[in-house]
C-alpha cells in the first residue's frame, strides 16, 4: 500500500507541474498587465510601467519566467499581485473562507445524500422514492445561481422579515404535519397498519412541537433545556444503538442510555463554564466525551466489545453536540437583538456582520454570527451535490443488493438490519468515495457564483478578479492549492477504498 500511495503521489505530482506550466504560459498570454498603466494620466506612468516590469519580470519570455516563478513557488513565495500585495496573504484569506463552505456543504452534503439514498433504494418505487427522485433531479438541473439567489429572497430576506413577527398561520400548522407523517410513513414502509401507525403517530408530534413553537414565540427565544437534550440524547442513542448493533445487543442499549445520562449530568456543569470556552477547548471536550463515551461502551462489554464502545461514542458525541446547539440558542436572544443585528440575523451579505467583534468579545456570539452568515452559502452550495451523491448511493445500494454475497447472507439467516448496514452499506460506500474525492477540489474553486451572490471573498472570488485583470500570480495561487487539495483527496480515498474493501489492500 505504501509503494502504491508513493507512486500516485509521484505521478500527480508531476501531473500538477505540468498543469502548472500550462496555465501560467495561457494565463500569462491571454493579456497585458501592463494596460491600465498605459492608459494612465499619471505623470510618472513611465516609471510605474518599469517598476510593473521588473516586480513582476515581464521582460522574461512566459515560458520561461515560470521556472522563476517555479522557483520562488518552492521556497514558499508566490510572488505579488498588480497591486503590490502578497498573493500569500491574499490566497491564504480566501482558502480560509471557502474552507468553511467547503466543510460545511460537504459534509452536511455526503451525510444527508447517504441517508436519502439509503432509505429511497430501500423503499424502491414506492411514493417516498418517487417524491425523492423528482425532487433530486430538480435541484441537481437548477443552475447554481438561481438557487442562490432564490435562497437569498425567501430564506434570508423572507426569514428575516418573519422573525420580526413570528407566526405561523394555521394552514401550516395541518398541512406541514400532514407533509411530515407521509415522509416518515414513506421512509419506515412496511405493512400497511404500521404505515399508518407512524404516519399518526409523526403527525400528532410534529403538531404538537409547531404548536408549541407558535405558542411559546420559540423562533425568538429558542431554548433544549436539560430534558430536551436528554430526551434527544436518549432517542438518538437508540437509534444509533438499533443501527449499529441491533436490537439484540443489550449491553449497546445499556450504553446509549447510560451515555445519553452522563450528558443530562454535564449539562449544568457546561453551561455554567460555557463563558470560558473557545473554539479549541470546546474541540478538546469533543474529543473527551467520544472518548468516555466509547469507554462506557467497553465497560459494558458483551459479545461484541466493538459494537458497544462504537454505539457509545457515537451517541456522546450527538449528545454533546445537543449541549452545544442549546448554548447556542441561549445566545440567540442576546445577538438577534443587538444594534448590529438588529433583528434580522439569516447573514445575506458577507462572511461576518461589520464592527461585530468590536462590540464585544463573546464566544458564543461571534460563532453564531459566522453561523448565520454560513447558512445560506452552504445551503445553495450543498443541495447540487446532495441531489447527486443520493442518486449515486440509490444506485450503489441497489446495485450491492443484488450481488450473490448478499443473497447468501439472507440465506443464512442473517437479519435485515445487518445485512443492510455491515455487509451492502459498506461496499456501497466505495464508488461514492471516488465521487466524493473529485468534488472536493470542484468546489473549492468552482463556488465563484455562489460567493458572488452572497458577496464572500473566497478562492472563487479571488480567481475571478484575477482572470479580470490578466493578475497571474495570483491566479496561480489559486491553481496551486486546487490542484494540491484534489491530490491529497484522491490520495485519502485510496485510503478509504482499502479501509472499506480488505481485498483492495491485497491488489494494489
Amino acid at each position: 500500500m505504501l509503494t502504491f500511495l508513493s507512486r500516485r503521489l509521484i505521478a500527480s505530482i508531476l501531473v500538477l507541474f505540468v498543469a502548472s506550466y500550462i496555465v501560467y504560459v495561457l494565463a500569462a498570454t491571454a493579456g497585458d498587465p501592463l494596460a491600465e498603466l498605459r492608459t494612465s494620466t499619471a505623470r510618472n506612468k513611465q516609471a510605474l510601467i518599469e517598476q510593473r516590469i521588473q516586480e513582476l519580470q515581464l521582460n522574461v519570455p512566459a515560458p520561461l519566467r515560470y521556472f522563476l516563478w517555479l522557483g520562488d513557488a518552492l521556497r514558499g513565495n508566490l510572488g505579488t499581485n498588480l497591486q503590490g500585495q502578497s498573493v500569500n496573504t491574499q490566497v491564504a484569506n480566501a482558502a480560509g473562507v471557502t474552507i468553511q463552505l467547503l466543510t460545511a456543504s460537504l459534509v452536511l452534503a455526503v451525510i444527508i445524500g447517504i441517508l436519502i439514498g439509503i432509505t429511497s433504494a430501500l423503499r424502491q418505487y414506492s411514493g417516498y422514492d418517487y417524491t425523492v427522485t423528482f425532487l433530486a433531479f430538480l435541484a441537481f438541473s437548477l443552475p447554481s445561481f438561481f438557487i442562490a439567489v432564490v435562497l437569498k429572497a425567501y430564506v434570508g430576506i423572507a426569514f428575516n422579515n418573519f422573525l420580526g413577527a413570528p407566526d405561523i398561520p394555521w394552514y401550516l400548522l395541518i398541512i406541514i404535519p400532514l407533509v411530515l407523517g407521509f415522509l416518515w410513513m414513506g421512509i419506515i414502509g412496511g405493512a400497511a397498519k404500521t404505515r399508518w401507525l407512524v404516519f399518526g403517530i409523526a403527525t400528532v408530534v410534529s403538531f404538537a412541537v409547531l404548536l408549541y413553537i407558535h405558542l411559546t414565540n420559540w423562533l425568538n427565544y429558542p431554548g433544549l433545556s436539560i430534558v430536551g437534550v436528554g430526551l434527544l440524547s436518549l432517542g438518538a442513542g437508540v437509534l444509533v444503538h438499533l443501527l449499529t448493533a441491533g436490537s439484540g445487543n443489550k449491553k449497546s442499549l445499556y450504553t446509549a442510555v447510560t451515555v445519553a445520562v452522563i450528558g443530562m449530568a454535564v449539562y449544568y456543569p457546561f453551561m455554567l463554564l460555557s463563558d470560558r470556552l473557545n473554539l479549541w477547548t470546546l474541540l478538546l471536550l469533543g474529543v473527551i466525551a467520544i472518548v468516555v463515551g466509547a469507554a462506557v461502551g467497553y465497560f459494558f462489554g458483551g459479545h461484541d466489545r466493538t459494537q458497544s464502545a462504537r454505539t457509545g461514542a457515537i451517541t456522546a458525541f450527538l449528545a454533546g453536540g445537543f449541549i452545544v446547539i442549546d448554548r447556542y440558542m441561549r445566545a440567540w436572544p442576546v445577538y438577534t437583538q443587538s444594534s448590529y443585528i438588529n433583528g434580522r440575523p439569516i447573514g445575506t451579505v458577507g462572511a461576518v456582520t461589520p464592527n461585530l467583534s468590536e462590540a464585544t468579545s463573546s464566544f458564543w456570539i461571534l460563532s453564531l454570527d459566522s453561523l448565520t452568515h454560513l447558512l445560506l452559502p452552504t445551503i445553495s452550495l450543498m443541495l447540487i451535490s446532495l441531489a447527486a451523491y443520493s442518486r449515486y448511493s440509490r444506485a450503489n445500494l441497489l446495485d450491492v443488493m443484488n450481488q450473490d454475497y448478499i443473497r447468501t447472507a439472507r440465506a443464512k439467516g442473517v437479519n435485515e438490519r445487518t445485512v443492510v448496514m455491515r455487509h451492502a452499506f459498506r461496499n456501497a460506500l466505495i464508488p461514492l468515495t471516488t465521487i466524493v474525492a473529485f468534488d472536493v477540489g470542484g468546489l473549492i474553486g468552482g463556488a465563484i457564483i455562489t460567493e458572488t451572490v452572497f458577496a464572500w471573498k473566497g478562492m472563487g472570488n479571488l480567481f475571478n478578479t484575477a482572470l479580470q485583470q490578466v493578475d497571474v500570480n495570483p491566479m496561480m495561487g489559486f491553481f496551486l492549492v486546487t490542484g494540491a487539495v484534489a491530490i491529497v483527496f484522491n490520495i485519502l480515498a485510496d485510503l478509504a477504498y482499502s479501509a472499506l474493501d480488505p481485498r483492495i489492500r491485497v491488489t494494489v
